[in-house]
This record gives C-alpha cells, sequence and structure tokens, in this order.
C-alpha cells in the first residue's frame, strides 16, 4: 500500500468576517509568543488591544479588503499548487496538502482531525514563513504538538522549521523584484532603491535571542545576490509596529524619509510574506503609498509576494521531498544555520519546548 504523506501548511490565518475580526485580534494577542505577561495581565491588555483595534486601524484595514483577510484563499492556492506539484511525481506516495491557521480556522485541532481521518502514515510540517521565529513558526508548533498530545495522536512528523535561503523562494523574488526594476527604469528612474520590508518585531524578542532578524537579512542578501544588478542600492526595514514597546528598525517610514531626501524611487518588496494579506495590500500598496507620495519619493512601487510562483512551489515541493525520510525538526539542509548569540533557535531549544507542551497539556 502507498505511503500517505500529510504536508501542513502553518500560516497565521486571518478574519473570515467583519465578526471575526475581534476574536482573531484576541486570539493573537493572548499568545505568550507575543505578550510573554502572566495570564491575568496579558488576557487584560490582549482584551483592550483587540477592542480598539477592532473599531480603528485593524477594523478599517480589513474594511478596504471587504472586512476580511485574503490569507486562507491564497494559502490554499498556494496549498493547491503544492499537492499539484507533489502529486505529478512517478513516486507510489500519496500527498494530501492541509492548510493550518495559527490565530483563526481552520487551526491545529481541527486540522489535527483531518489529518488523522485521512490516515496519514507521516506529516511534514511546513511554516509559510521562510525565516523562523518564536512569534509565528515556534507558535505554530507549539499548538500543532498540542493538539496532536490532546487528540492523543501519534504519527512520525519532520518539521522544516526555516529555509530563509531556498533557491526557490529566492528565485521567485529575484524575478518580481526584477520586474519592478524594470519598470522603474522604463519609467525613467535611475538606480530605483529596494527596500527589503519584512514584519517588525519588538526589539525584546531579537535581544532574547530570537534569529528572525539575521535570517530576514540574510534572505535579502541571497535574493541581491540572484539579481546580479550590479552596484544595486537597497535597504532593510520593518514594518507593522503595534504598541508602544521600541521595535527593530529603521522602520519602512523612516527608510522612506531616507528615499525622499536621497532623490530616489523605491521598491519595496515585503520579503518575510509568501503570499498577499492585509500587511500587502492594505498596508504596502494604500498606506505607505501614499505616505510616500506625501514625502516626495520620485517613484513607488510594490514586488509581488512570491505567492504560487512556480520557482517557490517547486522548492517547497523539494522541501517536502528532503524530509520524507527524515524526523524532527531541522531547517533547510538538516544543518542548524544560527549562531549560539541566537538562543531561541528552533533546533537548540526543541527538546524543551515539546517536554512543556506535555506538561502544560497535560
Amino acid at each position: 500500500m502507498a505511503e500517505k504523506i500529510a504536508v501542513v501548511l502553518f500560516n497565521l490565518g486571518g478574519p473570515d468576517s467583519k465578526n471575526a475580526i475581534r476574536p482573531f485580534l484576541l486570539n493573537f494577542f493572548m499568545d505568550k509568543n507575543i505578550i510573554s505577561l502572566p495570564v491575568p495581565f496579558r488576557c487584560l491588555l490582549a482584551t483592550m488591544i483587540a477592542n480598539r483595534r477592532s473599531k480603528r486601524e485593524a477594523g478599517e484595514s480589513y474594511g478596504e479588503l471587504g472586512d476580511k483577510s485574503p490569507l486562507l484563499d491564497n494559502t490554499n492556492a498556494q496549498a493547491k499548487a503544492l499537492e499539484k506539484v507533489l502529486k505529478a511525481d512517478s513516486r507510489e506516495t500519496k500527498f494530501k496538502v492541509f492548510t493550518c491557521m495559527r490565530y483563526w480556522h481552520p487551526m491545529a485541532a481541527q486540522v489535527v482531525r483531518e489529518v488523522r481521518d485521512w490516515g496519514a502514515d507521516k506529516i511534514i510540517l511546513l511554516p509559510l514563513y521562510p525565516q523562523f521565529s518564536t512569534t509565528t513558526t515556534w507558535s505554530s508548533l507549539e499548538q500543532w504538538n498540542k493538539a496532536l498530545f490532546e487528540a492523543g495522536i501519534e504519527i512520525p512528523s519532520a518539521m522544516v522549521c526555516c529555509y530563509h535561503e531556498n533557491a526557490g523562494f529566492v528565485s521567485a523574488s529575484a524575478e518580481n523584484i526584477k520586474a519592478c526594476y524594470d519598470q522603474a527604469l522604463k519609467d525613467g528612474h535611475e538606480a530605483p532603491r529596494v527596500l527589503f520590508s519584512a514584519h517588525g518585531l519588538p526589539e525584546k524578542i531579537i535581544k532574547d535571542g530570537d534569529p528572525y532578524q539575521w535570517q530576514c537579512e540574510q534572505s535579502a542578501k541571497a535574493i541581491v545576490k540572484k539579481l546580479g544588478i550590479e552596484g544595486l542600492d537597497y535597504q532593510y526595514c520593518y514594518q507593522s509596529r503595534v504598541g508602544p514597546q521600541k521595535w527593530i528598525g529603521p522602520s519602512l517610514g523612516e527608510a522612506l524619509v531616507k528615499a525622499a531626501q536621497d532623490k530616489r524611487a523605491v521598491i519595496v518588496y515585503p520579503h518575510a510574506f509568501t503570499q498577499e494579506h492585509v500587511e500587502t495590500l492594505v498596508e504596502l500598496d494604500v498606506e505607505y503609498k501614499e505616505e510616500a507620495q506625501k514625502l516626495g519619493v520620485s517613484g513607488y512601487y510594490r514586488a509581488q509576494t512570491v505567492g504560487t510562483h512556480p520557482d517557490f512551489i517547486e522548492g517547497l515541493a523539494g522541501l517536502v521531498e528532503e524530509y520524507l525520510d527524515k524526523d524532527g525538526v531541522a531547517p533547510e539542509g538538516f544543518k542548524c544555520p544560527c549562531s549560539e548569540e541566537f538562543g531561541k533557535c528552533c533546533v537548540k531549544t526543541r527538546a524543551v519546548m515539546v517536554c512543556s507542551i506535555c506538561k502544560e497539556a497535560a
């Protein structure tokens, strides 16, 4: 009988209606990886933030998109494309790709049951976050393992914890940037600046050993190398700041101010996002575009996320193939890329994490 491999794509999730915006935000801010306060204080703060943002910033942003997020539809399109590539292989193995969201449906408890009912012989967990962070991949893995434990399910599993320099991801990214770069040149802009804009994090999380910022910068360097444009003007920056804490920088807003001062057109590329959603379609395409125009930036272009680009999907398929005979958690290539300063690297701490999940679930 053919082996049945369940591939589970981890992603953030997003509200599917106006009424879902507040509970989605509440789920998000109740995550201890996002707000590390004790439960009573975290609950109070999460409720306050969710109430405010659902009526203001988030409510208005999702309103631009019809009061819902396109993230699930776009992730499902990636799942469908990946499954098609995997099924095209001549091997006898049967593949089915599942979508698992962290903060809105379908969430881990539901997807665990779906994987079990399908009769999976093995599970390969594949985050749609190329760069590892405790706030994304780690959080999703915690929730997944807890759901497995509570359901009493034991199925051999492997997870790709990061693939920030994956050839397919880098190639697709470079092609999308090049399309904008060529258009900017055609429009008369000399040497446009590429702004690699990743979702920001509080500085404290990075100082505690999260490798996300370093991996984002390594991704950008790999993409620049693939572009092969001599003397390319580029910069790292960060977006989506929430709350009063000090966040990693520079912010995208600061990068736009500098571009205006330097009289440079910009190409914004969200290299930590792999599909379109509110932070690209509204934050980048509407809000920051308007800010750039007010600042006098000579040209504002936004490169598309990798989405279902064939190179990216082939890259994901290659990762699945690599992990078919592996167990546990490992980065692409099965060698940890993180130096000792990154104590929150998934490879270094996974055993502690799994033990804590079992203890908490019990």
